[in-house]
Order: structure tokens, then C-alpha cells, then sequence
């Protein structure tokens, strides 16, 4: 699947990744030795900002334009206590000190600056965020009375906006000589990778091993929302959190004994929510490695992200149209046009792509159009995995004995005729049971996808690349997509997090965990 530069360039990074793993232990008690994890301001007076261009960060060039998740950083909500003015802090730096991460940005600004050589900033860049992303694995794994902040130790929203923050501190550096804007990004997209966990995939070896890769996703939907009087401030959606993160940072490196006695090892990850960074290989260049034949070949690879309702949908097919409503970065690939849905045949950016390194594809079926998961649905169904979870307040699965309910989603729309616009919807009844009373009917031949069960947004094209690759590699694994139940549910508005929202995230992340150790009782 990759050649052999390609490969041998990979076996080099995964040994320094293995040392750097090795090493964690002595980068964590470094980040918090530091003053970057000082305990958060008193609520009296107004949080640290992080040295940005703005804010005279020595090295760094303010004319130098933000992203535009960037540029939610100097976001504020209105105060909870008083909604007709503004919170005194931004949004961001709030979480970021309530994860105990507040002088991050600061430690890596003095480190950049010292810096004179790109090769020497893209070295920073990848040890810090290898550094970050250990720090907020072993704060999700922590008692919450034993971590730094303010906010529970499984929020997983400090971590991407502590990633965004330092993301825009690099892509402001303004070394001597400058920089080429290609330099700036890739310099940019280093410390992305490394701080998603993507440069930490450590599976051991061994015949009793069970090997699983598993992904979250960032947070997003962060615009819009109840808006207060307060001038100049946002919607509450920007608090929104994203469980499947949360599941990721609180899987990362954990064993699990399944049934039969082996021991179970997870790695976990997460992913962005915009199309770009799933056009560059992200998710590709992350599993991939871990499906080609060798002692670590991974047995079972998920894809995790949030949907709606009380309840977790096993997704069964997968479409490769994407790029209807825009992702984090305010891009759409394949926005409706005055209503109607674009055809792939007219607009190639319809159509996940995939880079070359990963196969390609030259066409309107390669890669195929759709494809389909293979997770041990019976199992993960008959495993009551909510029954020992706490139900959160508000939840409505009608079945009071667990957390939330797991059905079988075999729903999906198609366009019969790859030239005509128009739709056809199969909405196949939810399935709690297995097998099902009717068996479900797939997508008809020659048909063009529009949505999977899991629509096309993100969570839909991580599973389709992910099954994409398993079918690539030739591969008999279980491989698909967990859609988790919404968990954006406040008390109130404008708070940063309550009693509520912190239990939903819980809740879910833990029944979460329950279907992965499910999966791995299943791998042969």
C-alpha cells in the first residue's frame, strides 16, 4: 500500500514515537512543574492571555492572518452571572485554565522564539504537541480531585483549545528570513498531528495481544446558539464539548482483559472537523500503518463521533459523498445549490478523495461509492454495555435499566441515477434486537451515494476512509463507526460547564468504552 521511502521513513518515526512514549512520564511531570499548569485565576480578576502576535509576542508577526478556528480565540460569552455584560475572560482562555493547561501557549512562545531554524521549530513543534496531547490523555485517565483546573478531568475541550491556541502562535512565528506560506503550514500541520495523538500509536506484539485503534473527534457546531444582551459577545454553541473525544483521551494506551483471558490494547486519536485535513490523509496516514501485515497489525480499527438522541447507532453503510454543511473552518465542499443536492458527476469535491500514497482513485467508482462495516453488531448489541452506567438527568431512553440504547442503523440515501438529482431515502426501523426481523437492504447497484446512516458530514467520511482502508488491505477485522447520543445538555446559558452537561459527558463516554472492550471480546 505504500512504498518502500514511504514505509522506511514511517519505521523511523514510530521508533522516535516508541522513545518519545518511553520519555512521557518525565514530559508530564515537565508540563507541570511548569508555571504553563499554574492553578486558574481567581474568578475576581481576569484570566492570563496567552502570548499571541497581538499581545506582543516577541517573535511573532500579527499581520500574519489567523485561521479562521483561530480567530475564535478572542471569543467571549456573556457572563453567566449577569448576561448583560461580558464575560471577563475569553471563552477559550477559561477552559484552557480549567484544564489546568493555562500557560501552555507561554512556554511554547518562549521555546519558538529561541528557535532560529525551521528544521528547529518543526522539532518543537512535534515534541510539544506529542507533550500536549500525553498531558491530556493522563488528565482524562486521573481521579478528577487529583487534576489541574477547575473542569472535570474527562472535559475534552481544553485540549482543542489549547492545540488552537498554540496553533496560532505558529502559524505567527516570523523568523529571521521568514517563511514560505507552504513552510507555515506544514509547520502548523506538525504540531496538529502530534497533538491529536497521531504520532503516539504504540500497539504491541504478540499472539495474546488484542490490537485496537479507535478515534474521537474535536469539537464543533461551536457558532450560534442562545445569545445574550451582552454586546460584542457569542452564542452559547460555542461551548459545545464532543464525547467521542472525551472516549478517545479516556481510551489512549488503557488495557482491557476480554473474555477469553488475552489482554486487550487500546490507542486512540482524534480527528478534526473540517474536509481538508481528511483530503491531506490524516486518518489514512494514522491507521493505515497499523493494517499492513507485520507482529502489530491492528484487530479492530473504530471510528467514533456524536449524533443525536439517547441512544448509540451501529453504522452500517458508509457514503463517500461528503461536504454538505462546512465543517470547523467555514468550508463546504459540496454546499446544496438553491436547495438541491450537487451531483458528484458535476463537482468532484462531492466525493471523498483519497491521496495517492493510500491508493487513489481515478474515478466515479474508485473508490467505490460506498462501504459497509464490519462490527460483531450482535454482540455489541447484547452486551447491555448501559447497564451498570448512570442514566444523566433528561435522558430518554425508554428502557430505564441503562444508560442509553444501541441499535443497528441500516439507513441510508442514494441517487439511483448518478446523473439525476434525485433522492432516494431507505429508513430502516432502528434495530435493538439481532437479528433483524427484516433483513436490511443495501444500496442498489450502480447507485451514487449521497448519505450513509451516518449522513456526510466528518463522522460519515472517518468511517468510510476507515472501512475503505480495512477493504484495501484485504483485511477480515472488525471495522466501523459508533455514533454517540448528544451531550450537549446545559442547566443554563452561558455557563461554561454544569452538574448536567459533565454527566451526559460521562455517561457516554463511559458506555463508550464498554462497546470497544465489547468489540475487542469479539476478535478472533
Amino acid at each position: 500500500m505504500t512504498n518502500d521511502r514511504t514505509t522506511a521513513r514511517r519505521t523511523a518515526r514510530r521508533t522516535a514515537r516508541t522513545t518519545t512514549r518511553v520519555r512521557a512520564g518525565a514530559v508530564a511531570l515537565a508540563l507541570t512543574a511548569t508555571a504553563a499548569l499554574a492553578a486558574p485565576a481567581t474568578a475576581a480578576a481576569p484570566l492570563p492571555a496567552a502570548p499571541t502576535a497581538a499581545q506582543g509576542g516577541g517573535c511573532l508577526d500579527p499581520d500574519l492572518p489567523l485561521s479562521v478556528e483561530e480567530r475564535r480565540l478572542t471569543a467571549r460569552l456573556p457572563d453567566a452571572a449577569d448576561p448583560t455584560v461580558p464575560a471577563t475572560a475569553t471563552y477559550a482562555r477559561t477552559v484552557i485554565e480549567g484544564g489546568g493547561l493555562g500557560g501552555f501557549t507561554a512556554a511554547l512562545t518562549d521555546r519558538l522564539c529561541r528557535t532560529r531554524t525551521l528544521a528547529g521549530a518543526t522539532a518543537l513543534a512535534e515534541r510539544r504537541g506529542e507533550a500536549l496531547w500525553d498531558a491530556a490523555v493522563r488528565r482524562a485517565q486521573s481521579d478528577d480531585d487529583a487534576v489541574r483546573g477547575d473542569l472535570p478531568a474527562t472535559d475534552d475541550r481544553p485540549l482543542y483549545w489549547t492545540r488552537v491556541e498554540a496553533m496560532a502562535v505558529l502559524r505567527q512565528w516570523d523568523p529571521r528570513g521568514g517563511l514560505t506560506d507552504e513552510q507555515r503550514a506544514e509547520l502548523v500541520e506538525t504540531f496538529d498531528r502530534a497533538s491529536r495523538g497521531m504520532h503516539d500509536i504504540d500497539l504491541p506484539a504478540g499472539r495474546d495481544v488484542v490490537r485496537v485503534i479507535v478515534s474521537g473527534f474535536d469539537v464543533y457546531t461551536l457558532d450560534g446558539g442562545t445569545t445574550g444582551p451582552a454586546p460584542g459577545t457569542v452564542g452559547n454553541n460555542i461551548r459545545h464539548g464532543n464525547p467521542s473525544g472525551a472516549t478517545a483521551l479516556t481510551l489512549d494506551g488503557t488495557r482491557y482483559r476480554t473474555d477469553d483471558g488475552r489482554i486487550a490494547h487500546i490507542e486512540a486519536y482524534t480527528l478534526p472537523v473540517s474536509y481538508r485535513e481528511f483530503a491531506d490523509g490524516y486518518l489514512e496516514d494514522t491507521v493505515g500503518p497499523f493494517l499492513e501485515p507485520g507482529p502489530r497489525q491492528v484487530d479492530a480499527s473504530l471510528t467514533v463521533s456524536q449524533a443525536g438522541g439517547s441512544q448509540f447507532n451501529l453504522e452500517q453503510w458508509n457514503a463517500r459523498y461528503h461536504g454538505v454543511s462546512p465543517g470547523n473552518d467555514g468550508i463546504a465542499p459540496c454546499p446544496r445549490v438553491g436547495g438541491v443536492a450537487q451531483l458528484a458527476l458535476d463537482n468532484p469535491g462531492c466525493n471523498v478523495q483519497v491521496v495517492d500514497r493510500w491508493g487513489g482513485g481515478d474515478g466515479l467508482t474508485d473508490p467505490p461509492q460506498w462501504t459497509t462495516a464490519s462490527l460483531p453488531v450482535a454482540e455489541m448489541i447484547a452486551a447491555d454495555t448501559g447497564a451498570d452506567v448512570p442514566r444523566p438527568p433528561g435522558d430518554t431512553w425508554p428502557d430505564p435499566d441503562v444508560a442509553f440504547g444501541v441499535v443497528w442503523n441500516t439507513s441510508y440515501t442514494q441517487f439511483r441515477d448518478c446523473t439525476s438529482p434525485a433522492l432516494s431515502t431507505v429508513n430502516s426501523p432502528p434495530e435493538v434486537t439481532y437479528p433483524p426481523s427484516t433483513p436490511p437492504v443495501p444500496p442498489a447497484d450502480g447507485s451514487c451515494s449521497f448519505s450513509g446512516g451516518g449522513g456526510n458530514y466528518l463522522s460519515n467520511e472517518s468511517a468510510y476512509r476507515n472501512t475503505l482502508l480495512r477493504d484495501r488491505a484485504g483485511l477480515d477485522i472488525p471495522a466501523g463507526h459508533i455514533h454517540t447520543p448528544d451531550m450537549q445538555h446545559f442547566e443554563t446559558d452561558f455557563g461554561v460547564s454544569d452538574p448536567t452537561f459533565d454527566a451526559w459527558r460521562t455517561s457516554i463516554a463511559a458506555q463508550a468504552r464498554n462497546l470497544v472492550h465489547a468489540v475487542a471480546d469479539t476478535v478472533d
